[in-house]
């Protein structure tokens, strides 16, 4: 069996990913800063912002999970040195978690450069890649699910933008699938959820199961952004968040393409399941 390594295995995507390969048969490597976090898989210390070192962990991986890393701004630097360092290190293929429809005219702007330049990147390396352009996590709206119970509303600025999410859980299944599976050489995947919804219909599932009548309240971004600095998010995330949700009023986190249904071998779940285990 091929060996196969996953970045950022202590992160949300990364141990989700770490653990669909476990329960599929594996025996997945993980890299990680901090190697004492890891329990039950072999792990190595890997920092994406410090290239020395990174050949070493990589050697006798075959397939590496490269999870796009979390520092926005530093990631064009960080995965180019990860692509080098594993073309030095002798792997042969990596799987890269990209953006929904990131060289489209309309994406989620804020993201989409540092993408395209890792896109290019593996494309020049001369290894062989597979490009999973990730569609919005769910938890990405669902996070707000409690903060809008207390508040009786649930604020964006989407307007009735429809947004083809999926939980982080099919994501990190479908990469999984891929790193197993054959046939993926020099592809691209969009890969969204199956059934779009828009932040009103995210309201009434809410309240649904809430029992608690909850309107969805479009307001202006710099309001929503203001906001959510008020909550206690970092400047960078809340201008990130509202500036997404001006895209996605646009069609950015919109997709009709099943092929995330079709490397799970599975509907997507919906957004029912999401908003349940938020509450």
């Amino acid at each position: 069996m091929k060996t196969i390594a996953v970045t950022g295995a202590t992160g949300q995507f990364g141990a989700i990913a770490l653990a669909k390969l476990q329960e599929k048969g594996a025996k997945p490597i993980a890299l990680v800063r901090n190697p004492a976090k890891i329990s039950g898989a072999e792990a190595r210390a890997f920092d994406y912002s410090k290239v020395e070192g990174q050949v070493e962990a990589l050697q006798g991986v075959d397939t590496l999970l490269l999870v796009s890393g979390s520092e926005v701004g530093q990631r064009e630097v960080q995965h180019k040195n990860v692509i080098e360092s594993a073309k030095k290190a002798g792997v042969k293929h990596i799987i890269y978690t990209s953006l929904l429809g990131a060289t489209n005219e309309i994406t989620v702007g804020l993201l989409a450069g540092e993408h395209v330049a890792t896109e290019q990147a593996l494309k020049e390396s001369g290894l062989t890649y597979t490009i999973l352009r990730n569609g919005w996590y769910t938890e990405n709206y669902t996070a707000s699910v409690q903060p809008a119970l207390a508040l009786n509303a649930f604020y964006g600025s989407a307007k009735d933008g429809k947004i083809a999410s999926a939980l982080r859980a099919d994501y990190a299944e479908a990469a999984a699938n891929v790193a197993l599976g054959e046939g993926h050489e020099n592809k691209t995947y969009e890969l969204a959820g199956d059934n779009a919804y828009t932040l009103t219909e995210l309201a009434a599932e809410i309240s649904k199961q809430s029992g608690k009548e909850i309107p969805y309240v479009d307001i202006p971004a710099a309001d929503y952004e203001s906001a959510l600095l008020k909550a206690g998010l970092p400047e960078g995330l809340a201008h990130l968040l509202a500036q997404a949700d001006v895209d996605a009023s646009k069609g950015a986190l919109f997709s009709t393409d099943k092929t995330l249904s079709r490397l799970l071998g599975r509907p997507t779940q919906d957004l029912a399941v999401a908003v349940k285990a938020a509450l």
